[in-house]
């Protein structure tokens, strides 16, 4: 038997955005679901933070999740409860797993430690671990038979984001006894030894620019997993650089996967203003998201591609090399957490003025 692994899919993201809606849909519309169909794959392992917002939904989004996805009912989706899916932080007992989805007859959801069965195969899930459910779950770890566990959790010694490790959570030791774990929770995708965090399937924020996502294919028989990438984008990075170049080498360069997507031009030499500007209005013409220009020329010719690439780089990024930087004794890695956590706060209250 096979089954599909899919990550956090945080629907609702950046306050609701409907051009992030549209960008996940087309993941699940051109990639996800024709690859089920193709295997005749029928059940789908999701390993929480279904949605992303911990204590509301707006109904645009709701509506779509309902008449997009669960829509299939062919498809029997198992969910685990992830962080995001609960309003309150020790427990989740009240999450929106339960709260909205729970007519549905081919969907299970898991807020509590569980063992499962798949094709005879024993399969341990654990959902966010918080102070009510801590001492059940380490229990069933200790006690379980399985040998294969899904769930949402938090191990220290793993990387959150691209060069940022976790510092905290469950010893990796935990799930020594196991063949083969695989968790969400953590946005990028890594593995090691025995232990596997999914990652997101798609892009969420400028952190997981360059990042490989997708989901999986888990064979129950072998214990084989198969990953299947998603080619879509909705962060890009185009450079500028006419030094010795033609105007038809500038304006001629395709452009068009930059269209319906977030966008930073980063100049590396400018010293044709008006070839510059036809750049650009090629640029805005393609329809993207949002375009932002670092345009620092003075000093960007003299670094390497990677470096380059570092000048226009997220907020998280911008803000760990500050903090680095700073000249105290403060525990650094223990601040830069504090404000990735403020930072993704930030994001959820993303244009609410406007709402």
């Amino acid at each position: 038997m096979k089954i599909a692994i899919i990550g956090d899919l945080h629907w609702g993201a950046r306050n609701d955005n409907q051009e992030f809606l549209n960008y996940f849909q087309r993941f699940f519309d051109n990639i996800f679901f024709p690859e089920l169909e193709k295997r005749n794959i029928t059940n789908v392992l999701q390993v929480g933070d279904f949605v992303d917002r911990r204590k509301f939904i707006s109904y645009v989004t709701l509506r779509h999740i309902r008449e997009k996805i669960f829509s299939k009912r062919d498809i029997h989706w198992d969910i685990i409860v992830g962080n995001h899916d609960t309003p309150y932080r020790n427990t989740n007992e009240i999450n929106s797993l339960s709260e909205l989805f729970s007519e549905y007859d081919n969907i299970q959801f898991f807020a509590d430690p569980t063992e499962i069965e798949y094709d005879s195969l024993p399969v341990l899930i654990l959902p966010w671990m918080n102070a009510s459910n801590h001492t059940s779950s380490l229990k069933m770890i200790n006690e379980t038979k399985a040998q294969v566990a899904f769930g949402h959790l938090e191990i220290n010694g793993f990387e959150m984001y691209r060069g940022v490790s976790c510092d905290h959570g469950l010893a990796v030791s935990t799930f020594d006894k196991f063949d083969f774990v695989g968790s969400g929770h953590f946005h990028r995708k890594s593995r090691s030894g025995n232990i596997n965090y999914l990652g997101t399937p798609y892009e969420i924020t400028w952190s997981d620019y360059n990042e490989e996502k997708g989901f999986y294919i888990f064979d129950t028989e072998t214990r084989d997993v198969e990953f299947i990438e998603n080619p879509y984008h909705i962060f890009h990075k185009v450079w500028y650089d006419d030094e010795g170049k033609t105007a038809e080498e500038i304006i001629g360069k395709n452009l068009d996967h930059l269209s319906q997507s977030y966008v930073k031009v980063i100049v590396k030499n400018k010293n044709n203003p008006y070839w510059f500007d036809l750049f650009m209005n090629k640029v805005y013409q393609l329809a993207p998201i949002d375009v932002s220009v670092v345009d620092d020329h003075y000093h960007l010719d003299e670094m390497s591609e990677e470096d380059l690439a570092s000048e226009a780089e997220d907020t998280l990024t911008i803000l760990s090399k500050y903090i680095e930087e700073l000249e105290s004794n403060v525990d650094k890695k223990s601040l830069y957490i504090l404000m990735n956590s403020l930072y993704n706060e930030a994001l959820s209250l993303e244009h609410s003025d406007n709402d």
